[in-house]
């Protein structure tokens, strides 16, 4: 029987790979160079690396980077939109904002799509699904045979009102079929049949320029890993935090859009969870970017609307996750008025940052760490060795025009970094209106651990999660991760007008639907789960909130209470005397996937044990200056163990900072909890 659940992350400049092995209930991990030309070769790679034999693996799951890169570098195959006529210029147009409203000459990036691969069709439907003006065939068969000769492999088809009435999409997309009978084609009703066309349109055509460049990597590494003995589906991380198989990801190839970073929420939630905190922080700090996400009462924040970049949204559920530039290589600068920087350029992993010898000649962030102490003189168990001279030299850029010395000048590198972390982990609680000292900070990546209980203390954090591995703990999300569709419809009316009969048929519909997805993507019956929800606003309000909904009589009335709790928790008031308008319906599909069952261990057996260091060096802290620290390694720490700070925690793929005035222990899952003791 197979009996390992393999994870395979695929980062900018690592890709993870964690195996659980279901038998010994234990976890190892490995890390291999990214290949951004190809990522298939490095996930390979790590497979081979790890010793694994596909044929012993029971589950493989994989978030991928292919889909993000693919729309940050637009290098697309040869892609071609049908809309109405009068309609081609919707994706130019936008919504007529900016991402900076004040700068002149800041244009946002031209669409997917250009001008002259978009075409327009007579037709013309309107808002209630009636037919205004018929398809005009003939001139849609012209266009068709137009778009073979260009040697168009991809088509977005957007008619203006086709969520309501999906019938001459439908017919366009048949006689795109004949005539580019290779080609992918995708339909606005089908990808998003909600109203509002620029984000419908966009959505499309982002799915649309996808398709054969995600399909095809997804069908080859499938294949791949089916010839080396897998037996079962590759599931594959999309951005709402659930998994697709590649019979699915055919289908809607953007929602691999943001996967590797849904993985990195799923691990915190988790982690979180098993510690007993059902409010958290996550804190994923790798090479070039943090990633920060908030758990909430066990429940990861979500958005429906979400862009790679800016002017082009993408209209599916996704976890909501900041991302700001300040990672291990992020570069430490000196602006015009003489204040030092810190990010967003990043050194990257060519040439890396100063230490690494590879040419860099900036400071990082891991160059300050390790002039600082706090890093050692190898990474990776070894395999990368840092030269702190290299360090020094970078460093002393910065320390000389700001007349201070190099222990100085890194603790601002580093205190800058971290005093940035907290900033945009105060956008992500007290913004909306959550206070940071009610959560636990889950600090894990490459670089969060060394940064992680300074960022807490800025913020009154009481406790610091570090994770077993924090280095590759987004590849285990992908371990934790059900099958997951997420399905709307629109269904426009005021609640208290609305017929309840008709609502519970609309939600019927959707579950039928929902039902032959989780089917087609072979789950069985008793493993599916449908969570009803209904975007709700008061009367006259533009934007609208999500609540969940129940089934049966009464489910309505309840759902208008919900928004009103909601409404008020978001924004500070309700108003029940309001009427309050329903938008749209929506649905999410799971398919539940059995979880590993990881080991626990008895933290008496660390109890009893004075931790001995295996080496003693000089860290630098803002607080006391050089200070005498042990150095620890956590293969050597049991649980029950308990550390007093300055401590320093070394491993495979990360290293834990305990600072002065903080204590360590170690728990049933090994996780390090810091406690800070101000907080």
């Amino acid at each position: 029987m197979p009996k390992l659940r393999v994870a395979v992350d695929v980062g900018g400049t690592f890709t993870d790979v964690c195996i659980f092995d279901e038998e010994a209930h234990a976890t190892r991990v490995t890390k291999v160079p990214s290949t951004p030309d190809d990522p298939m070769r490095a996930v390979v790679a790590g497979v081979e690396r790890a010793g694994i034999d596909l044929a012993d693996v029971g589950l493989f799951s994989h978030g991928t980077t292919v889909a993000t890169n693919a729309l940050i570098t637009r290098r697309f195959p040869a892609a071609a939109m049908v809309t109405t006529r009068g309609f081609r210029d919707v994706l130019e147009i936008r919504d007529g904002t900016k991402d900076d409203l004040w700068d002149a000459y800041s244009d946002v990036a031209r669409p997917y799509i250009r001008r002259r691969d978009r075409f327009e069709v007579a037709e013309r439907i309107d808002a209630e699904g009636r037919i205004v003006t018929p398809l005009d065939e003939e001139e849609a068969r012209q266009l068709a045979r137009l778009l073979a000769r260009r040697g168009v492999t991809t088509v977005a088809v957007c008619f203006v009102n086709s969520y309501a009435n999906s019938a001459h999409e439908l017919r366009m997309a048949q006689i795109l079929a004949e005539e580019l009978p290779e080609a992918s084609v995708s339909t606005s009703a089908a990808i998003l049949p909600e109203i509002f066309e620029y984000e419908r349109f966009n959505t499309t055509v982002a799915n649309a320029v996808l398709a054969p460049l995600v399909t095809g990597y997804v069908d080859r590494l499938a294949e791949r890993l089916s010839a080396g003995g897998y037996g079962g589906d590759l599931l594959l991380l999309h951005s709402g935090g659930g998994s697709m198989t590649p019979r699915m990801v055919g289908r809607f190839p953007v929602r691999l859009a943001a996967s590797g970073i849904a993985a990195g929420a799923i691990a915190a939630r988790h982690v979180a969870a098993q510690c007993g905190y059902p409010n958290a922080i996550g804190l994923d700090m790798g090479g070039t970017s943090t990633d920060i996400c908030l758990v909430h009462e066990g429940e990861l924040r979500t958005t429906k609307e979400w862009s790679v970049e800016y002017g082009y949204p993408i209209i599916f559920p996704s976890i909501e996750v900041l991302t700001i530039g300040a990672g291990g290589g992020s570069l430490a600068w000196i602006d015009e008025a003489d204040s030092l920087r810190n990010g967003p350029q990043s050194a990257g992993a060519t040439p890396g940052p100063a230490c690494y010898g590879g040419g860099g000649e900036e400071a990082t962030n891991t160059d300050a760490n390790l002039f600082l102490g706090r890093l050692g003189t190898s990474l990776a168990g070894g395999a990368k060795s840092l030269q702190p001279e290299l360090a020094e030299k970078a460093i002393k850029k910065v320390a000389d025009p700001l007349g201070l010395g190099l222990a100085e000048a890194a603790g601002a590198i580093v205190e800058v970094a971290n005093a940035n972390m907290a900033d945009a982990v105060r956008l992500v609680s007290i913004r909306r209106g959550y206070d940071p000292r009610d959560f636990a900070l889950v600090a894990f990546g490459g670089a969060g651990a060394l940064h992680g209980a300074e960022v807490a203390r800025q913020l009154n954090i009481p406790t610091v999660i570090v994770p077993p591995n924090p280095g590759v703990t987004s590849a285990l999300g992908c371990l934790l991760v059900d099958i997951r569709h997420d399905l709307s419809a629109m269904f426009s009316c005021l609640a208290h007008q609305a017929d309840e009969e008709e609502f519970e048929r609309a939600f019927q519909e959707l579950e039928r639907e929902a039902s032959q997805r989780l089917v087609h993507e072979g789950v069985a019956p008793e493993h599916a789960v449908l969570q009803r929800n209904a975007s709700m606003r008061y009367q006259g309000q533009w934007r609208s909130l999500v609540v969940s909904c129940g089934s049966g009589p009464g489910a309505l009335a309840e759902a208008v209470e919900r928004f009103h709790e909601e409404h008020e928790r978001e924004f500070a008031f309700r108003r029940d005397d309001t009427p309050v308008e329903i938008y749209q319906l929506g649905l999410q599909a799971t398919g539940v996937t059995p979880k590993p069952a990881f080991a626990t261990h008895d933290p008496a057996d660390g109890a009893d044990r004075t931790a001995e260091p295996v080496s003693t060096r000089q860290v630098w802290f803002p607080d006391t200056g050089w200070v005498g620290t042990g150095v620890h390694r956590r293969d050597d720490l049991p649980a029950g163990t308990r550390l007093q700070g300055p401590v320093i925690v070394e491993q495979l793929d990360s290293t834990t900072v305990v600072p002065p005035r903080a204590e360590a222990e170690i728990d049933a899952w090994l996780n390090i909890r810091i406690h800070l003791q101000e907080a």
